[in-house]
């Protein structure tokens, strides 16, 4: 074998890759196969790309803890964590294929080309042989188009846009999270349950790719059930401020404001609206009701009292009592001092699948990690049974609906699970409308 030294050279003008005889990473040669940064020296480098700033950033402070930990006990620290509960057995505790597991971080900033910038440097400077993180679909998006040139795996963080395993799918991508289809399908019911089917609908919309198809999958969901929507306004990604966005709703006929936000945005866009008085308004003789599609606990967490009520969906929560959640739950809290919120979840979780890829693969080749992870059926890791769809690379698992709780008993007691969807529910066609377009295409090894 031979070993092929970094150099910048290869690459064009705005990070393209030039063809197959790009000599920007490492490479592992051998006759049978080459493919980008393998690991040498008996350590393999991961890079954990996240929002350290920007509207998100908490949520990408929760990812590195949880990716840290993950580290820890795929290293043999710590007590083991999920690993303990995991269905596959292939991970032993000595790192990754007997390397040890080291990292980089980096900080997504939430713009999408300052996370490209991050994770071209991970894979060209620091050799990591696979990438992973970010809370916001723009941001996934871009790196996963950016891993897929490179040659290295992507496993997904935070990123619920349709878009991210519908028509911006790729084969080097792998997506744990839920996505906003599945929020829709599990949400829908509930609020015509709850507040009826003769509801009018104002939404408020994050403009980018998950704001889209968040609020075009939860106007289609709740429209199915009698709503009507009346009104969709885009919201830029930096707004704080939403009161002139908020105050329209007033007179627009609507007894109900969905807010297609997260992280600081919805916890800005729903202070606002409490303060507008909307939630003590009476509209078409009913209550006004404020609905938040997504939530997450540090977002109901910063929003206080204003979450009381309010229902939304998550795609995992620390309170679940299967073996997986309260052994991840458990360790978080050992080593932290508070429980995990679903982005370390999700990310801890995505750590281990490639990991466990790598081990029943017999390589770190993408190629070999993609084919181990296509189709694979896995419980132990929380959310019962799961399943990564060969077709586009989403994992379907249950989907939680939950509310604000109305008697927190400490600042992390806020959301409480209202109902388990199963699976089934949630689940579509690889070509259902929502996620057409785009081809997963061929797993790119990079060499």
């Amino acid at each position: 074998m031979s070993l092929i030294k970094p150099t910048r050279r290869g690459l064009l003008k705005g990070g393209a890759y030039a063809g197959a005889a790009l000599a920007t990473p490492t490479f592992f040669t051998s006759q049978a196969n080459a493919y980008t940064n393998a690991p040498s020296g008996g350590k393999v480098t991961l890079g954990f790309n996240v929002p350290q700033t920007g509207p998100y950033a908490d949520e990408g402070g929760d990812e590195l803890r949880a990716y840290q930990l993950a580290v820890e006990h795929l290293n043999g620290g710590g007590d083991g964590g999920m690993m303990n509960t995991f269905s596959s057995k292939a991970l032993k505790g000595n790192g990754i294929l007997g390397n040890k597991v080291e990292f980089v971080t980096g900080d997504t900033q939430t713009k999408s080309d300052a996370a490209r910038a991050s994770a071209k440097s991970m894979i060209e400077k620091d050799g990591a042989v696979m990438i992973t993180g970010g809370s916001s679909s723009g941001v996934a998006i871009a790196v996963q188009g950016l891993c897929q040139e490179a040659g290295v795996i992507f496993m997904a963080g935070l990123t619920h846009s349709n878009d991210t395993t519908g028509k911006d799918k790729k084969a080097n991508g792998f997506r744990h999270f839920f996505n906003g289809y599945m929020s829709a399908a599990a949400l829908a019911p509930v609020l015509a349950k709850m507040y009826g089917t003769d509801r009018k609908a104002y939404h408020l919309t994050a403009d980018y790719t998950w704001g889209w198809t968040q609020q075009e999958s939860i106007a289609a969901a709740t429209e199915a059930k009698g709503w009507e929507t009346v009104k969709n306004v885009l919201t830029p990604l930096a707004t704080t401020d939403f009161s002139s966005y908020v105050a329209p709703v007033l007179n627009s006929g609507a007894d109900v404001l969905v807010l297609n936000h997260y992280g600081g945005n919805m916890i800005n866009s729903l202070t606002a609206a409490v303060q507008f008085g909307l939630r003590d308004k009476i509209v078409n003789g009913k209550q006004f009701e404020i609905v938040v599609p997504l939530y997450s606990r540090l977002m109901a967490k910063g929003a206080g009292e204003n979450v009381k009520g309010i229902f939304g969906s998550t795609n995992w929560h620390w309170s679940l009592q299967d073996e997986g959640s309260k052994a991840f739950v458990k360790s978080f809290g050992t080593k932290y001092g508070f429980p995990p919120s679903q982005a370390a979840h999700t990310v801890y979780c995505q750590t281990l699948l490639y990991a466990d890829a790598c081990e029943r693969a017999g390589t770190h080749n993408p190629c070999g990690v993609a084919e181990a992870l296509e189709g694979f059926k896995f419980s132990g890791l929380g959310n019962g049974e799961v399943e990564y769809r060969a077709d586009d690379h989403q994992c379907f698992k249950d989907v939680l609906v939950v509310k604000g709780k109305e008697n927190p008993t400490s600042e992390f007691d806020v959301l409480e699970v209202v109902e388990v969807t199963p699976r089934e529910q949630v689940e579509y066609a690889p070509d259902h409308p929502m996620f057409a377009g785009g081809e997963l295409g061929k797993c790119n090894p990079g060499a």
